[in-house]
């Protein structure tokens, strides 16, 4: 299987938000990756519910929304409404995180759980098989354009291994620092998921980027 692509949208040049929406339609990634940060769990503020209503409207592929912010509860059946197929929440955002994945499942989204550098992926083990992704952040969240986090790959394989002891079915995204070669590490250790912003939007041609990544 191909590895899945979600180009961050956090990346793409605002001005020119309906035509980057067009040029990942006609590319070859799976899934709009849409960066939602409130400048209180993260110390950065990324755009609220008119943007992703915007990109959803032109959108062809499914929204994958990844919210970086303090207790997102509140705000699901709000996330639901505006396009998100794929809801991910944080493990440090979230006081009752089982309850909160049930609410997103309950919207008839696909649960999703992220975890920041610094926390380990065993805390997962009571939750993994209601999941239907974890993100493992490779890059302190909050901006685009981080360096790698080396250790994410290690990561990855002990999420993985946890995902086939416990017989689920559970995709394993990574976000930050993404490129061919951190990108070919990750797959190669189980990642099926690559989130990539500013390595797409930045290159010269950025659906012959995604071509590439596609390939590892």
């Amino acid at each position: 299987m191909s590895t899945i692509i979600s180009p961050s949208v956090l990346s793409c040049d605002f001005a020119n938000v309906q035509r980057d929406v067009e040029m990942i339609n006609a590319s070859a990634a799976d899934w709009f990756h849409i960066d939602i940060m409130d400048g209180v769990f993260v110390p950065n503020i990324s755009f609220g519910f008119p943007v992703m209503e915007a990109i959803h409207k032109h959108a062809k592929k499914p929204l994958d929304v990844h919210l970086m912010i303090k207790d997102p509860s509140p705000y699901l059946a709000d996330f639901k409404k505006a396009g998100a197929e794929i809801l991910t929440v944080h493990y440090e955002a979230c006081t009752h995180l089982h309850r909160t994945i049930q609410e997103i499942k309950a919207l008839g989204m696909k649960a999703g759980v992220a975890l920041n550098p610094h926390t380990p992926v065993h805390l997962l083990e009571e939750i993994i098989e209601d999941l239907d992704l974890v993100l493992i952040m490779s890059v302190n969240p909050g901006f685009g354009g981080q360096k790698f986090i080396p250790s994410a790959v290690e990561k990855v394989r002990k999420l993985k291994h946890l995902i086939t002891e416990k017989n689920a079915s559970v995709i394993i995204e990574v976000d930050g620092g993404v490129n061919l070669e951190t990108g070919k590490l990750l797959v190669e250790a189980g990642a099926d998921a690559l989130v990539a912003g500013s390595f797409v939007f930045n290159s010269e041609k950025p659906q012959k980027t995604i071509e590439a990544l596609k390939q590892l």
